[in-house]
């Protein structure tokens, strides 16, 4: 399981739901179901990882919770 934060949410516009990693630029996935788009952003996260490295780029470290809300 990933340690980035991922924030989904339903959007009407696509109908489904939108999984976003904030930490991981352009790092996004969907599903028809809640449970999907998680499943979706943690393979999508696991993608952009190995592409990152596969391009020598850096790979933010996750920040966990925020401190405010």
């Amino acid at each position: 399981m990933s340690k980035y934060k991922i924030i989904i949410y339903w959007s009407e516009e696509d109908t489904a739901y939108i999984a976003e990693v904030p930490e991981l630029p352009g790092c996004a996935a969907d599903g028809a179901s809640y449970q999907e788009a998680l499943s979706n952003a943690e393979l999508i996260i696991k993608e952009w990882i190995q592409t990152a490295r596969d391009l020598g780029r850096k790979i933010p470290e996750p920040k966990g919770r925020l401190m405010y809300a």
